[in-house]
């Protein structure tokens, strides 16, 4: 699998400097799962590992318990997932994952973000046919045949497991994200996940060279700047990165 999915949020980090952009996001995010799978995390274990992550990235309490009340009250809004997918920049595969209440709206900015790029937005499964929709789970650790002594004994469709730098990564198809979770949990107890996430990985890179670069980072950056952007997925391979 190697380290591709790592991709998915440094330049999120990087351009959405507004900490409330952030937390927008994350809030909407903890709204929506909530509302479907229950507001207590012991019984959510999607809701768990997105509380764990908007935690370490220092997302307020306050923040965290006003979207899980909203989810536990009656109404409120009505967001449903859209996805849309194409070429960015230097014919980068893209993937934006979106949470909306409107989602003509949604679909106008996504559209204007490729078109001020002369970027091409697609038809669903246009790319994300490259992509790996996997889950991701990476703890501290270095035995890997125990993790994965682990993850048979939970039934768990396992992908690949890696072994580096003291870390154990689990991919797995993102339909066993809760039992492959479940399993490392039963098997070593309270884990401190640092990668806790449903992600689309992409199965080859496409490098970005000259000009393009400049655009690409001007594509993502429009695209994170919007309130119903939650993820963008991308195949770059950016110069840094090589």
């Amino acid at each position: 699998m190697g380290r591709a999915f790592q991709n998915r949020k440094e330049s999120m980090a990087k351009t959405a400097a507004a900490k409330t952009k952030v937390y927008s996001k994350y809030g909407r995010e903890i709204y929506v799962v909530a509302k479907s799978g229950g507001t207590d995390p012991n019984g959510n274990l999607a809701l768990r590992g997105l509380i764990e992550r908007a935690k370490k990235d220092q997302v307020p309490s306050h923040v965290i318990d006003k979207a899980l009340d909203k989810a536990s009250g009656v109404g409120g809004e009505d967001y449903s997932p859209a996805r849309y997918e194409g070429f960015g920049p230097g014919n980068v595969m893209v993937i934006v994952d979106c949470l909306t209440d409107n989602p003509n709206r949604t679909f106008g900015d996504v559209r204007a973000c490729f078109t001020k790029t002369k970027s091409k937005i697609g038809t669903p499964g246009s790319v994300s046919h490259m992509f790996d929709h996997c889950a991701i789970l990476a703890y501290a650790g270095d035995d890997e045949e125990a993790a994965l002594e682990a993850l048979m004994e939970g039934d768990v469709d396992v992908t690949d497991i890696e072994n580096e730098n003291g870390q154990i990564t689990v991919f797995a198809p993102h339909t066993e994200y809760a039992k492959a979770k479940q399993a490392l949990l039963g098997a070593f107890g309270e884990l401190d996940f640092e990668v806790d996430e449903i992600q689309f990985v992409p199965q080859t890179t496409t490098p970005v060279e000259g000009d393009d670069v400049a655009m690409f980072e001007k594509f993502l950056d429009l695209l994170n700047d919007l309130d119903d952007v939650q993820n963008v997925f991308h195949n770059a391979e950016l110069p840094d990165e090589a």
